[in-house]
This record gives C-alpha cells, sequence and structure tokens, in this order.
C-alpha cells in the first residue's frame, strides 16, 4: 500500500474514533434517531476502508475480516437501538471501540507501506548515473522503481526547439522501461522522483520536454532527487577559483527545486554549499547542509561493477580489436570533449586528425576507440554551425576506413571496461578512469 492511501485509512480510523465518542454521547441524551444516523455513517465508513485495503493488499488481508467483524458489531447495536432493545452508551461504545482497536493494531503490523521510486533520465549514453540507485530501489520489496526515459529536443540557435528525440529503446535489456505518456504522475504521486538533468530551460543545446522541468516534478512527488550526470574534478572547499569554475554546476534549477542533491565526494558537497549559501545569503547555509549529500556517484558505482562484467561486442568490432594471430592489440579510449571542440574550433579538427594518422599507421598493433561526447554534435550545430559539416566529415571518414572503433553507443562502461589507457581531453570521463588504476594521458591540442 502506498504512503498516502495508509495515511487514508488511518484517517479512516480516526474518523470512526470521534464517531464513536459522538454516539456515546447521543445515546446518552436518548436521540437514538441520531445515534441510527451516525451508525449508518460508521458502516458506511468501514466499507469504504475495506475497499481500499482490498483494492491493494488483495482479499487475504487480516485488516478485512476485521473489518467485516466491525460492521456486524455496528449492525448488532444498530438492530438494538432501533429494536428499543439497547440504552446502554457505554456498553456500545466499549465493543466498537474494542473492535476498532484490533482493526488499527491490524493496519499498524500488517499493512506494509509501498514506496514508489521514479527515475527519469533523458539520454540513455547517461543512465550510469542512476543505475546503481534505480538497481537498489529494485530489489527493495517495499519499493517499485519505475525508469520512465523522458524525450527532449534539440535546440536551434535562437533556443527553439527542433528535432524531438525519445531513447527509451536504448537501455540495457535488464532494465524495464515505461513510456513517459502512459505513467499516471499525478494520480500515482511518486515518493521520490530521481533526475540526472539540472539544467531545463537554461541548456543551450538540448532540453527535455517542459514537464519534466524541475519546477513542474515537485508538483508530483513529495521528495525530488538530483544526482548529475557527470562527475568533475576534486576541488579543494574554499578556493576561489574553484568557487567560480563550479557556479554554473550549483547555480541550476535541478539543485534550487531538488529536495535533494546527492554529489560525488563530501568535498564536492562543501563546495556546493558554499557556493549556495553566498548566493542565497549565509543564513540559508544549513538549509543546503541538509539538502546537499556527498554521498557518491552512481557513474563510480558503475565502473568498479563493470571490471566483473562480461562486456560482449559487435562483431566487427571484435575483429578490429584482434590480431592475425587472436591475440588482442592495446586499446586506446580516445575521449573528444565538447569544450574542447567549442574552444579549439579547426584546431581541435586538425588534432583529431593527426591522432588518426598516428593510430592509422600503428593499426597492426593498437586500436583507437573513439568515443565522443553524446552532445557534441547536436552542441556544434547549435553554437558552431561553421564547424558541422566538417565534423560531419570527419567522422564519416574514421568510420568508412574501418581501422579503429566509433563508438557512439549509450554504454559508456564498456569502453572504459576493455581499454587499456586513457588519451583525449580533460573531461569529467577521467574521473571515472581513475577507478581503473590504468594508465591516463591528457591530448595537447596545440601539439600536432
Amino acid at each position: 500500500m502506498r504512503k498516502k492511501q495508509k495515511e487514508q485509512v488511518e484517517n479512516f480510523i480516526g474518523l470512526l474514533k470521534q464517531a464513536h465518542g459522538q454516539l456515546k454521547k447521543i445515546m446518552e441524551k436518548q436521540d437514538f434517531s441520531a445515534a441510527l444516523e451516525l451508525l449508518e455513517e460508521c458502516q458506511n465508513g468501514a466499507i469504504a476502508m475495506g475497499n481500499l485495503i482490498e483494492n491493494t493488499e488483495g482479499e487475504g488481508c487480516r485488516t478485512i475480516s476485521m473489518l467485516e467483524d466491525y460492521c456486524e458489531e455496528v449492525y448488532q447495536v444498530y438492530e438494538a437501538i432501533e429494536s428499543g432493545r439497547y440504552e446502554n452508551a457505554g456498553k456500545a461504545y466499549k465493543a466498537l471501540r474494542k473492535s476498532l482497536v484490533q482493526i488499527e493494531n491490524s493496519v499498524h503490523s500488517d499493512i506494509k507501506v509501498k514506496r514508489v521510486a521514479v527515475f527519469l533520465p533523458y539520454k540513455a549514453s547517461m543512465w550510469d548515473s542512476l543505475e546503481s540507485v534505480w538497481k537498489a530501489a529494485d530489489t527493495d520489496a517495499e519499493c517499485d522503481a519505475y525508469v520512465i526515459p523522458v524525450p527532449y529536443y534539440d535546440k536551434n540557435p535562437d533556443g527553439s526547439f527542433k528535432e524531438a528525440h525519445y531513447e527509451g529503446g536504448e537501455y540495457p535489456a535488464y532494465v524495464p522501461v515505461t513510456r513517459y505518456d502512459a505513467f499516471d504522475f499525478e494520480g500515482i504521486h511518486p515518493d521520490m522522483i530521481f533526475i540526472h538533468n539540472p539544467y531545463d530551460e537554461y541548456n543551450y543545446v538540448t532540453s527535455v520536454h517542459p514537464f519534466f522541468y524541475a519546477a513542474n516534478l515537485k508538483k508530483f512527488t513529495d521528495n525530488l532527487i538530483y544526482i548529475p550526470y557527470f562527475v568533475l574534478n576534486e576541488v579543494e572547499p574554499g578556493s576561489r577559483r574553484a568557487a567560480e569554475a563550479m557556479e554554473n554546476f550549483c547555480m541550476v534549477p535541478g539543485v534550487f527545486h531538488a529536495d535533494k542533491v546527492i554529489v560525488q565526494s563530501e568535498a564536492m558537497r562543501q563546495v556546493y554549499i558554499d557556493i549556495l549559501a553566498k548566493a542565497a545569503g549565509e543564513n540559508s547555509r544549513k538549509l543546503w547542509e541538509k539538502i546537499i549529500l556527498g554521498l557518491g556517484s552512481p557513474k563510480f558505482d558503475k565502473v568498479a561493477k563493470g571490471e566483473k562484467e562480461e562486456p560482449g561486442l559487435p562483431e566487427e568490432w571484435a575483429d578490429i580489436l584482434r590480431k592475425p594471430d587472436g591475440k588482442r592489440k592495446k586499446i586506446i579510449l580516445y575521449n573528444t570533449s565538447v569544450t574542447a571542440l567549442l574552444k579549439y574550433e579547426d584546431r581541435m579538427l586538425k588534432k583529431m586528425e593527426s591522432v588518426f594518422q598516428l593510430f592509422r599507421e600503428n593499426q597492426s598493433d593498437a586500436v583507437l576507440w573513439w568515443r565522443p561526447h553524446p552532445l557534441i554534435k547536436a552542441t556544434i550545430e547549435s553554437m558552431r554551425p561553421q564547424l558541422y559539416s566538417e565534423y560531419e566529415k570527419t567522422v564519416r571518414n574514421y568510420q568508412k576506413e574501418g581501422w579503429g572503433i566509433y563508438d557512439d553507443t549509450a554504454d559508456l562502461n564498456r569502453a572504459i571496461r576493455l581499454s587499456d589507457a586513457y588519451y583525449g581531453d580533460a573531461s569529467s570521463l577521467v574521473q571515472l578512469y581513475q577507478k581503473t588504476g590504468r594508465l591516463i594521458m591528457i591530448q595537447n591540442v596545440n601539439y600536432l
């Protein structure tokens, strides 16, 4: 039974208690006509309570049989009053109270509250930022967990929406997906809603559907929980430079509207609190200390667990990774970020070409596993449209040559698990890769 439904049942019990007290007073005044009306209301209230419990707990619930006994007790009192045989108000009150106490005890011990947790990812490639929390909820017998991928839009340079995207079919097979338009948010009113997108209308490149903006979601849950889809370099609390760099991550709707914000570490928690307290006033610090929790990132959980998982590969990728003698080549995970492409533009494209040339010449021993940031195409189309066609050409040529792997799938952790070293931009992926203990090399765009 849901928390609000159990509260309804408890409210029914409270009303019946009040009715019993009123009944005693009425009978003592010998206003038997009013007593009969009140007993009818008690009967109707017990029936309504029984229907609610039966709909959620089933006919076999122990409380149902107790409600049936209570209704029989009410009927006996009613019949006695109607026939003129029942004038002992105290006796009637005690009999009804005893029956109701048994019902109240049964509700407390036999009816368990079942919570509903809803997870609202938008890009499948970012699902790892919620997955371990979902798994914990999904295995909890007292929780119903729903994964509801939400639609999102690319944006035009003027901020208007263009293409709509829905990636509900791109999640792992073990993740049951519910359609966003098949879930009654208002009627169900989830106990918890988890989001990983904090920007809402302030994202220049993409936007989830406005229904799923944090301010609106708060209408449908008692606990809106934001977990960032990224991890960041750890920073020292109190550092002015760190605070300036972190403002764009802290001063966002997902943080402002959340009931809880879960960040990657205790140090990062303190940075969030300092920035938010400075912006909202020092008297708000205690509030932010309750909201911001440094419990760690599910992305770290995924990397740690992924080391033991069998990844599975498309056959064409497996062929690229193998030498003629069947041995595996060295795999270098190559990550290109949105930030670097926006900053260096054409020079970044030239750097990528020089990297491709190096691995093209050494393809017999090593494989480049190129995994660009999933928002690169949408970002440059919106913010650097002059680069878009050249970038698309670079991607097509790389894929056509077939000596390396181009990975734009939702499964980031497969690339982390299988690679032998990291090379590329200093993005949040570096923080994840550090958990593997393998070699990390940051590329210098100025060195071609």
